[in-house]
């Protein structure tokens, strides 16, 4: 089973092409990480390019832990996710979108922290075979993926 979350896509020739969907960049495959307050990563998910964030940060909450806070873009501002990490005894710490109606408690400043997620993705870009995903698999390219974060972890010891 690939690590992909989304509906399957068929190309003409049958190959189930899960995670690649089609963007304004051509096809693309978005990478969905959760990161430890070290920018050390705990879980990894992939989705097609044209996929919402939302549903995948939903599955990659099942790894916070109680009294964590969640620091996400607002790409992850549901209600769906909101309480799922209040349910997990967890802080959303999560900018408003635009078309909320409601205000929630967020800090600038806390928020700040989420540079982690950022420099982790950043050393992931570094590495040539994921900037520039050659694997048309997406298993192959979870797997490469995990692989690259292994590296992180033995860097980071």
């Amino acid at each position: 089973m690939s690590g992909c979350i989304s509906t399957a896509l068929r190309s003409k020739r049958g190959h189930d092409d899960r995670c690649k969907g089609l963007s304004r960049g051509g096809l693309t495959t978005k990478i969905h990480a959760l990161v430890d307050a070290e920018g050390k990563p705990i879980r990894l998910a992939l989705t097609a390019g044209q996929a919402g964030d939302a549903p995948p940060g939903r599955e990659l909450l099942a790894r916070i832990a109680p009294g964590g806070i969640l620091l996400a873009d607002k790409a992850y501002d549901t209600d769906a996710i909101r309480a799922e990490t209040t349910q997990r005894g967890a802080f959303a710490k999560v900018p408003p979108r635009v078309i909320r109606k409601r205000a929630f408690a967020f800090s600038p400043r806390l928020y700040h922290r989420r540079a982690q997620i950022e420099r982790f993705f950043n050393r992931i870009k570094q590495m040539r075979g994921l900037a520039i995903p050659y694997d048309r698999r997406p298993d192959n390219f979870l797997a490469a993926l995990k692989l690259a974060a292994t590296r992180v972890w033995i860097n980071a010891s």
